[in-house]
């Protein structure tokens, strides 16, 4: 996956979590159930692509090569600190 693709695949994502939020928002109910669950799923997915990206970044301008970076496990990407 080149940095295109993630830029675009975040891109994705964000839509789609600010649709979900504005529907929210409209039926004034909140995020419940599904949805609340497919904005944590989005989140998590988010963290993945900006992790890859990142790394790819950094593999680039340490000459490294960005193409060894791989899509880290959620679970590994949600520990870290913010």
């Amino acid at each position: 996956m080149d940095d295109k693709t993630i830029l675009n695949r975040i891109s994705e994502l964000v839509d789609e979590e600010h649709k979900l939020r504005a529907d929210a928002q409209a039926h004034e109910s909140g995020t419940e159930g599904e949805a609340s669950e497919r904005l944590r799923a989005l989140e998590e997915s988010l963290d993945q692509c900006w992790d890859l990206l990142r790394r790819r970044r950094a593999a680039r301008e340490t000459h490294g090569d960005p193409d060894a970076q791989g899509e880290r496990p959620k679970p590994e990407v949600e520990r870290y600190l913010q």
